[in-house]
């Protein structure tokens, strides 16, 4: 049996988890896309596999994405309007979610944050967008451009000069 001094060390130190370390055993406990669509080719019910996998399904808007992509890369709002060719009442409205992003704005969005091709793959998929596909010329040249680290500029200048619809 616990004293209450150790008891109270327990709540202490599981009060001090810090949020991280939260989300990363929640993220732990979430199923790969494989995984996913392995359990439901095996499920003979949808409705038991949607209720087991309430956990894994998206459930973050646009908008708390693009919100979270200011957080993570520690970018003001003015830098990341600025950096993504668009202007601050703009993104305000995306922040907001009173405006969503068409494909194109969201890429600019990645760029602007200086985002890796893997983190603009990954939120290009949990906003329900097209991933990038380099079988396609216009996205090679953007995942050209995030593979070395070019600005927005750049990469518009390279897509309008291979006749490519540019990003804004």
């Amino acid at each position: 049996m616990f004293s209450s001094q150790k008891t109270g060390k327990i709540v202490l130190n599981i009060i001090s988890v810090s949020s991280k370390k939260v989300k990363a055993a929640i993220e732990l406990k979430k199923k790969s896309t494989d995984q996913l669509h392995q359990s439901l080719m095996e499920s003979p019910d949808l409705a038991r596999f949607l209720q087991e996998n309430e956990d894994n399904f998206r459930t973050y808007s646009v908008s708390e994405q693009i919100n979270a992509l200011l957080t993570e890369k520690n970018i003001s709002k003015a830098d990341l309007a600025r950096n993504s060719g668009m202007s601050e009442v703009y993104l305000y409205q995306l922040l907001t979610g009173r405006r969503v992003p068409s494909r194109s704005r969201m890429l600019c969005l990645c760029i602007g944050s200086t985002s890796t091709l893997e983190e603009t793959q990954t939120l290009l998929r949990q906003c329900g967008y097209a991933v990038l596909y380099p079988a396609n010329r216009r996205d090679a040249i953007i995942i050209y451009g995030l593979l070395h680290n070019q600005d927005l500029f750049t990469i518009n200048d390279a897509l309008y000069a291979e006749n490519e619809e540019t990003l804004y």
